[in-house]
């Protein structure tokens, strides 16, 4: 009977090995599944535009802000539809003028590569400005003279005031509504810079 015991209780502790080890290995996994989940990704829609983005980063001479150029065509559109970096306005004035992905991406970077200099390299500058359009970037000049979330939150509150037609406008955030800046996307910025850092730790 001895034997017996003394070999049971080696079986019932070698399974309750495996099983913590198990269960270890499976947490593990499922936390790290969760952690991937919580971070921004770039989708694979957004990546097939890689080699256009950089063609044309290549042009308009802003090759060192690629993995920009995705991360803005990601919070744009996820790399969804016929204008994936969303550039009709900045192309004839108005959406929905663009049907093809390559005019949209060659719009895209080339809008972005003018108000990268108009804002004399601040980039955040420039990317918020992508979203507001460039006379942010003369808002910015006349105030601060330099990017930073409380001007983005002024102007996009000022224009939404000042809007001819407040119905044209939504609040893209639940945050924004607090400010009644409702004009553009005031955590544009926010929103890129963390798609940016996904992209460089893929790297």
């Amino acid at each position: 009977m001895k034997k017996k015991t003394k070999v049971a209780i080696k079986q019932t502790i070698v399974v309750a090995t495996v099983l913590i080890a198990i269960i270890v290995v499976v947490s593990f996994v499922a936390n790290n599944r969760l952690e991937q989940l919580r971070e921004p990704m770039v989708s694979d829609a957004v990546l097939q535009y890689k080699p256009l983005i950089e063609k044309y980063a290549e042009d308009y001479q802003v090759a060192n802000y690629v993995d920009v150029l995705l991360a803005m065509m990601m919070q744009e559109s996820g790399g969804r539809g016929d204008d994936p970096m969303q550039s009709s306005e900045s192309y004839c004035g108005e959406v929905g003028c663009i049907d093809d992905p390559e005019l949209s991406i060659k719009q895209g970077v080339y809008y972005f590569s003018e108000t990268l200099a108009a804002a004399n390299y601040d980039l955040e500058l420039a990317i918020q400005s992508y979203n507001f359009g460039k006379g942010f970037i003369h808002y910015v000049m006349e105030t601060s003279g330099y990017y930073t979330q409380d001007i983005a939150i002024a102007f996009s509150k000022e224009m939404y005031e000042n809007a001819p037609d407040q119905s044209i406008y939504s609040c893209l955030r639940e945050e924004a509504k607090q400010y009644n800046a409702c004009y553009g996307d005031i955590y544009y910025v926010r929103s890129v810079m963390n798609y940016v850092d996904s992209l460089t730790e893929k790297q």
